[in-house]
């Protein structure tokens, strides 16, 4: 009888897979000794796997290169990271190691684009998109970049008065692209994104802003859909009406020659995960040159923003079941040694699904499960496992511990998480792991960040500071008032 967690594994999945692959009992990411990575730095962790990143990367450029060359596309590919996935320094440091461009979001962003100018990650050459509703900081911080030298920096369009405040800003003439407002699927609870300027417009738009303004030249149109690169009905409409307006303004503004189409490549979150990037590009570059060639306009250069496609799937984390509850006759409760709700949030937040396996235990006998974290917030759990309703994992024995990881978690959990601040019912941020490869391919594993202390919540609360120092604090502030008073 086929009773153990790799029988249920077998029969379900096609397995091993590229990624993830057996040693006895014990489960390898990429190779990695996963168990071992436990037994060296302790439970509850974070790892990031940053060879995963220049791997997709490049797997991308790939795709493009053979669309490129298959349909005799006689314009290039510039592939962009979108750092709001995640703006950590290990990250932005591997991607850029590959010859890409940037997108940004938000005013620190450019502070951040600055410091990797400073140690030379960025070049002037390097695109640096500038998406996103554009605040009084966010402006002045792309005016000085493109003041201080970055021509290639092109700040995204989003609403009608953006030129006017980028103009006051950029002493010389400068580049732009506009972002359409999409119209969302029926399903959405809104029609069209509150992102852009609509598709009838757009030419409008341009013919009353930029195209008698000598200081101002229209460089690209941003095309993005919210649900992502979907083959649907529903993507292939959107795209085919962001290239009616593309022709429209190609044939009266002969500076526009780039079509961004953002970024939206799914990750995998299933073993059962199944997606033809491949055929994508080859379609979405056909439709292009296809829609081009029928209004006899020249192809755009595309751009792609690729953030989750881009840092996803290198990142992973690592539990330990301390404890069984059996609540009722049917419903067995995993207890982990950390919170879902700080960890995981878009498990919760989005109802977003992760692969999930254990780390060990896989010739165990196995027992369907509920996954719940350690906060007292009726929300922190993990109730539904990938292309099932059920979590099924190796049956709990106090004697002997199982660890369970969730991976393909590298994108936004840190940043939606609060990473290094306050966590919800003062639960510790893990410690987190950084696994690299060196120069003979051997894995090479670091610290980046120690779990959080109960010192590090108490500063952030204000205990951290003396109290006699509160008190002087406050009587100074009372007696600036008063003399600004007087």
């Amino acid at each position: 009888m086929n009773t153990k967690y790799i029988d249920l594994i077998d029969q379900t999945y096609e397995f091993p897979q590229e990624e993830f692959t057996l040693e006895g009992e014990h489960l390898r990411f990429h190779g990695i000794e996963l168990n071992e990575l436990v037994a060296e730095y302790g439970s509850p962790l974070k790892f990031t796997y940053l060879p995963k990143i220049s791997d997709n990367i490049n797997k991308a450029k790939t795709w493009f290169a053979n669309a490129i060359e298959k349909h005799q596309y006689k314009g290039n590919y510039k592939y962009c990271y979108c750092t709001k996935s995640s703006h950590f320094q290990h990250v932005l440091h591997e991607a850029l190691n590959n010859d890409i461009h940037i997108e940004t979001s938000s005013a620190f962003d450019i502070n951040i684009i600055e410091q990797l100018k400073e140690v030379g990650k960025i070049k002037n050459d390097t695109f640096v998109i500038c998406n996103g509703f554009k605040r009084a900081q966010y402006v002045e911080n792309i005016g000085r970049l493109i003041n201080g030298g970055h021509r290639n920096c092109i700040p995204i369009i989003d609403n009608y008065e953006e030129i006017d405040l980028l103009s006051d800003v950029i002493k010389d003439d400068f580049q732009v692209g506009i972002r359409i407002a999409s119209e969302e699927e029926p399903k959405f609870e809104f029609y069209t994104s509150r992102l852009g300027i609509g598709y009838k417009n757009i030419v409008p738009f341009y013919e009353n802003q930029i195209q008698g303004n000598d200081k101002v030249t229209l460089k690209m149109l941003h095309f993005f859909i919210n649900t992502g690169i979907r083959d649907n009905a529903y993507y292939w409409n959107e795209l085919v009406k962001c290239l009616k307006v593309y022709v429209r303004l190609k044939k009266i503004c002969p500076s526009l020659d780039s079509l961004n189409i953002g970024g939206g490549f799914p990750i995998k979150n299933s073993l059962a995960f199944e997606y033809d990037y491949q055929y994508m590009i080859d379609e979405i570059v056909n439709q292009i040159n296809v829609t081009c060639a029928e209004a006899d306009v020249p192809v755009p250069h595309i751009f792609t923003e690729f953030g989750s496609f881009t840092v996803g799937e290198s990142g992973g984390a690592i539990y330990e079941i301390l404890y069984q509850k059996q609540q009722n006759d049917r419903e067995k409760w995993n207890m982990i040694d950390s919170s879902f709700i700080t960890t995981l949030p878009d498990t919760w937040a989005i109802n977003k699904r992760f692969i999930m396996l254990p780390i060990n235990r896989w010739n165990d006998e196995y027992e369907r499960v509920l996954l719940g974290g350690l906060t007292c917030d009726s929300d922190d759990y993990y109730n539904s496992e990938q292309n099932m309703n059920a979590i099924y994992l190796p049956k709990y024995k106090r004697e002997k511990p199982l660890y369970i990881g969730f991976f393909n978690t590298g994108a936004y959990q840190e940043t939606i998480g609060g990473y290094g601040g306050l966590q919800h019912c003062l639960i510790p941020q893990p410690k987190h792991i950084l696994i690299d490869k060196d120069a003979d391919g051997n894995i090479v594993t670091k610290l980046f960040n120690p779990q959080q202390k109960a010192e590090d919540f108490l500063q952030i609360l204000g205990y951290g500071t003396p109290q006699v120092d509160v008190q002087e604090n406050k009587e100074t502030m009372l007696s600036e008032e008063g003399a600004l008073h007087h």
